[in-house]
């Protein structure tokens, strides 16, 4: 097999740290420079005093220089949040060796053990040599890895005989602290809530040249997802919790816990690599998934208004009837008119509602009593609508964002995403009447110092009215589910069209109650618990649902709970 080795090295200064930590940069030269005996395809990345170096101690027909100096790391987008963390003192103190380390001391260092997997990617793309396997290896590897293995027992060749997929080499770790400086709590979440016990190195890794772009593409996300909520390690922290997230994608070979890459090298010798990977977790897919027989309860909230609750459920059947016919439905009647009583009575015959009388609750108050309602049904998911927002049914055109307003089956396809997504809630449409998602609507709201904390250069309201600068809302990803798009992210809570799980009903809406609740108070806390990661909320990128009050009622008899 045509195996190639990966590499890199830039000099950041590391010969000025404290002892225990400090390396001069000639150190590295001469480590890989021993690399250079290694009768392999060798890619290597640095500058243009790199490039000398190599040009005058590696043979050039098996060596392709890829010149790229530290302003590279600098300018990509990941830079300034890697610094803002290495910064910070809650990251540097969380343990006592951290402070004076060297992703902690040096600026380039993250930006660039970070950037392995990136520069592997671009080996893979670049690649002069057409190799079947291209492996990852530290410029300094030869540290603690005789360069025997390579010259004399051709491990390159033993290792691809049986690397069928992406592979790291781990070693066993136990902590209850942090990996790194990843806080282990939250490796642990992001691992899928299961204890973390390993660490996968990230001196040696890489496999079939095939099993590198998704590699690549599954890591750039964790990058970016860990450091915009505050999270950093190393590399080997975000290797590893790709082999737990995804067990169909990586394996791993274990060593001791002392960590030291010799020993899979040794295994590799002696032809004894024994492969790993974790649990399998089966991956929620839309072709795997079914709806039938799922538990969905479909709650309105009406007043003095039958005509209303009749379009509303004329424009369901219209749009997509299994919003009507796969639900167990359910209207609250908050009316005060008695006139109306009979005509909501017969409707919810006709299609089959349980009539819930109440008192005028309110908006919020009723939208309270739904949530109290759902908790004690069975079903797994609620669908939410007050009576005079209906879908849209005229013919197919974009709203005002540009976003699609018909799409078939979005009953199923709705569902399907509460389930791959583990949603708490769903908002079914972006743009609404009063404004829409784009705008993060929840900065009027919350308390001042958790604006002063969220937005620290944007926490002024204004004296009256709207503020034309607000922030807008944080989207994290843009996913697809059978061709409907939907974002995750800081999505905020309003009484608009969505769909709730039971366990997101308990955190919205039970863990924590108000005596009368209003829009605001909920969207406040609701976001806050968002940021906090207890509350996980999206949208779908399209607007099927239109707000159209069409016989009014005055503005005193509007009561909110």
């Amino acid at each position: 097999m045509n195996n190639t080795i990966v590499t890199g090295l830039w000099d950041l200064g590391r010969s000025e740290l404290t002892e225990g930590w400090a390396r001069p940069y000639e150190h590295y030269l001469d480590k890989l420079k021993q690399l250079f005996s290694i009768d392999a395809n060798i890619i290597i990345f640095g500058d243009k005093d790199l490039q000398e170096f190599v040009a005058k101690n590696r043979a050039q027909q098996t060596t392709q220089f890829i010149l790229r100096d530290t302003d590279w790391f600098r300018n990509n987008t990941y830079f300034d949040l890697i610094q803002k963390i290495r910064k910070n003192p809650l990251w540097f103190e969380q343990a006592g060796w951290l402070k004076e380390s060297t992703q902690a001391k040096l600026e380039m260092y993250n930006p660039l053990v970070m950037s392995k997997m990136f520069l592997l990617h671009d080996a893979k793309i670049l690649d002069k040599f057409n190799s079947d396997n291209l492996y990852w290896v530290d410029a300094g590897l030869t540290n603690t890895v005789h360069p025997g293995y390579f010259t004399h027992d051709n491990v390159l060749e033993k290792i691809s005989k049986v690397f069928k997929k992406f592979t790291f080499v781990c070693f066993p770790y136990e902590t209850m602290t942090e990996i790194h400086g990843f806080k282990y709590s939250n490796m642990c979440e992001y691992a899928g809530n299961q204890p973390v016990n390993k660490v996968a190195r990230g001196g040696f890794f890489g496999g079939p040249k095939q099993t590198i772009p998704e590699a690549n593409s599954l890591y750039y996300n964790l990058l970016y997802e860990t450091l915009d909520d505050g999270l950093m390690g190393t590399e080997e922290s975000l290797f590893t919790l790709l082999l737990y997230k995804r067990p169909d994608l990586f394996q791993y070979a274990e060593i001791e816990e002392n960590g030291l890459l010799s020993t899979f090298f040794e295994n590799a010798k002696n032809e004894r690599i024994e492969l790993k990977q974790e649990k399998h977790k089966a991956i929620k897919s839309s072709a795997t998934l079914s709806v039938d027989n799922v538990s969905v309860g479909l709650y309105v909230i009406t007043y003095n208004s039958p005509k209303q609750f009749k379009t509303l459920i004329e424009s369901m059947l219209e749009y997509d009837d299994r919003f009507i016919k796969n639900t167990t439905k359910y209207l609250l009647d908050n009316s005060s008119d008695e006139d109306t009583y009979q005509e909501y009575a017969k409707i919810c015959k006709e299609y089959n509602f349980e009539h819930i009388k109440k008192d005028n609750l309110g908006i919020c108050g009723g939208r309270q009593f739904i949530a109290e309602h759902f908790s004690e049904t069975k079903h797994e998911y609620m669908f939410f609508f007050e009576d005079d927002m209906f879908f849209y049914v005229k013919d197919s055109e974009p709203c005002k964002n540009g976003f699609t307003r018909k799409v078939k089956n979005l009953f199923d396809k709705t569902i399907k995403i509460m389930m791959i997504e583990e949603f708490d809630f769903v908002k079914l449409s972006f743009t609404e009447f009063f404004g829409d998602n784009s705008t993060q609507w929840s900065w009027y709201n919350v308390p001042q110092n958790k604006r002063e904390e969220f937005w620290p250069d944007n926490c002024k309201l204004p004296v009256q009215g709207l503020d034309p600068n607000s922030p807008k809302t944080y989207f994290k990803n843009i996913k697809s589910c059978d061709g409907v798009p939907y974002a995750t992210g800081e999505v905020y809570y309003c009484n608009w069209p969505q769909i709730v799980s039971k366990a997101g009903n308990k955190k919205m809406f039970l863990d924590t109650k108000w005596a009368h609740p209003f829009e605001q108070t909920w969207m406040s806390h609701i976001y806050q618990e968002t940021k906090a990661k207890n509350i996980t909320p999206g949208i779908l990128l399209l607007s099927p649902t239109e707000h159209n009050r069409f016989e009014h009622y005055s503005s005193e008899l509007r009561k909110e709970s």
